[in-house]
This record gives structure tokens, C-alpha cells and sequence, in this order.
């Protein structure tokens, strides 16, 4: 168990009262990539957040838009900035927008007037297996998606960048066009294709988006990919995106409830806390707790 603070920087909320989450609401479930959500396919607030935690020295967190209906990301958003105006937590908001959507900018600007808001988030993993992907094409290269990407910098916001491997490429071309946009890639770059040729474009893509002193990676999510995860399994994914980025821009994330479904809390963070037990204790504040903050402008003391 870390004795040492924490900013979680990737964790999601949701009320079924409030917003449509087709991926845990509609019956019966749509298949997902992720795998069975069924055990986490119920409302959780931030009290079952605090539960969930309980015990570990939490200052602060980032949420994560959680696919809701896209006609519904203003009132996720302003369901959020609720909850965090009620002062439990110091949170961050990361909210959702579709960027190749015309009216996009409209929606830019009525995410940026709530106070938390920090960035954005719209999945674009693309996989030519359709048990793996999370969108029906690749968007990432289209004109449409790169000018909503563009707008981020008008309105000061930050890009939650969740893609497959393949995709790291042009996302590394576009994250140098735009180093007014700091990006953050979500889930270690999710390698989901284990064998030796998705792991070197893994590998590959990560160099090109560590070259980019704009990007930062969130380690988490990867129980999503390795269910039966140990610590040893874990470990060279963990050190290779630690290498890759540096200790100050790589940051841990719980990535609760989804990663409820591969073990606890402690689990998780007991199994990070073990693989950089060499690095500095500087260093381990600042992928604990330190990046986060800073990243996502949290206003807390580490």
C-alpha cells in the first residue's frame, strides 16, 4: 500500500438520472472492447469513489467524460461542476466533444465557461477487428476531426488522446502542429495487439509522441488489455512508457470503476507503487501526484 499523495488523474462518475450511458444502461449490453462491464453496469458516484479509496491519501482527481450520449456532454458537464462545487475532492473536468462535428465550437465554448473544465476527450481507437474497435472508421487523419482538434487551443483546452498504436503516427504529426495544445495519450497507448509486431509499433508510436514536448502518457487501462495482470506482466509496459516520456510526464491512473472489474484500488496502485520502487522519491511524487496537478492545472497540495 502507497503511503505517498495522489492526484488520480483519469477516474469516471455516472448517474443514470441524470445522462444516457448506452455502454452500461441499454440491455442487453452492447459488447465492449473493455470487456464484461456488467459488475460496474450501475450508477456510482463520487461517495462509491470515496469508498473505493478509502484509506489512500487522494487530493485530488480528474474526470473523465464517460460516454455518455453525446447529446448529453453540456449536462454531464454541468452535472459535474455540481459535484465539484460541492467541495468533497479537488476535481478536474475532462469533457466530451465530437471534433468532426460541425457545431463543435458551440459546444467548446459552453464546456470552457464551467470552472473545472480542462480539456477534452472524444475516443477515436480505431481497429481493423471489430471486437477491438472503438469507432466504425479512422477519423484521425480527416480534415473535419484536425479543425474541431484545432479549436482546442482557442478556448485554452487540453486533448485526453485515446487511440490504438496505428493511429500514433499522424496523432504525432498532429500534436507538433498544434504545441499550444497539451496533449495527454490515455491508457499507456493501449497495446492491445501483444505480438511482436504490434508491440514494436507500440513502441515506435510512443517515440514519436514522447518526441512531442506537448504530450504526456497516463498509465492505466491496461488491465482492460492483460485481465490476468500480475505485476510482472505489467512491469515492462509500465518502465517502457515511464522511459519513453520521463518520469515527469508519465503519470498513474486508477481508471475506476473500469478497472474495478481487474481489482481494487490498492491492487492497482500497490502493483506501481512496486514496479518504480528504484526511481527517486521525487520522482515517484511527481508521477503519483505532482504531474497530474500540474498538468491539469489542479489547484492542490502535494
Amino acid at each position: 500500500m502507497t503511503s505517498l499523495p495522489i492526484v488520480d488523474p483519469h477516474m469516471h462518475l455516472w448517474d443514470f438520472t441524470r445522462q444516457h450511458y448506452s455502454w452500461l444502461m441499454d440491455r442487453p449490453l452492447p459488447s465492449n472492447a473493455a470487456g464484461d462491464v456488467e459488475p460496474i453496469a450501475k450508477p456510482y458516484g463520487l461517495p462509491d469513489y470515496l469508498a473505493d479509496t478509502a484509506g489512500y491519501d487522494v487530493r485530488g482527481v480528474v474526470h473523465v467524460e464517460a460516454g455518455a450520449n453525446p447529446a448529453h456532454a453540456l449536462s454531464e458537464t454541468t452535472w459535474l461542476q455540481e459535484v465539484a462545487d460541492q467541495g468533497r475532492l479537488p476535481m478536474a473536468l475532462v469533457a466530451f466533444a465530437a471534433l468532426n462535428d460541425p457545431d463543435v465550437e458551440t459546444l467548446l465554448a459552453g464546456h470552457a465557461e464551467h470552472g473545472t473544465v480542462r480539456g477534452i476527450r472524444h475516443i477515436i481507437n480505431w481497429h481493423s477487428d471489430p471486437a477491438r474497435t472503438y469507432s466504425a472508421r479512422d477519423v484521425i487523419g480527416d480534415a473535419d476531426w484536425q479543425h474541431g482538434y484545432a479549436l482546442l487551443a482557442r478556448y485554452g483546452l487540453s486533448f485526453d488522446l485515446q487511440i490504438y498504436p496505428s493511429q500514433m503516427a499522424v496523432a504525432a504529426q498532429l500534436a507538433a502542429r498544434h504545441p499550444d495544445i497539451p496533449v495527454i495519450l490515455n491508457h499507456a497507448g493501449m497495446p492491445t495487439d501483444q505480438d511482436a509486431d504490434g508491440l514494436a509499433l507500440w513502441r515506435q508510436g510512443l517515440a514519436l509522441l514522447a518526441a512531442q514536448p506537448n504530450v504526456a502518457i497516463k498509465i492505466s487501462g491496461l488491465a482492460m488489455i492483460d485481465r490476468q495482470w500480475t505485476v510482472d506482466s505489467l512491469r515492462p509496459f509500465v518502465l517502457h512508457a515511464i522511459d519513453a516520456f520521463g518520469p515527469d510526464r508519465a503519470m498513474f491512473a486508477s481508471n475506476f470503476p473500469v478497472d474495478k472489474l481487474y481489482g481494487g484500488f490498492g491492487t492497482h496502485y500497490a502493483a506501481y507503487d512496486a514496479i518504480i520502487a528504484d526511481f527517486t522519491d521525487a520522482e515517484r511524487r511527481a508521477m503519483f501526484a505532482g504531474n497530474a496537478a500540474r498538468i491539469y492545472r489542479l489547484a492542490v497540495d502535494i
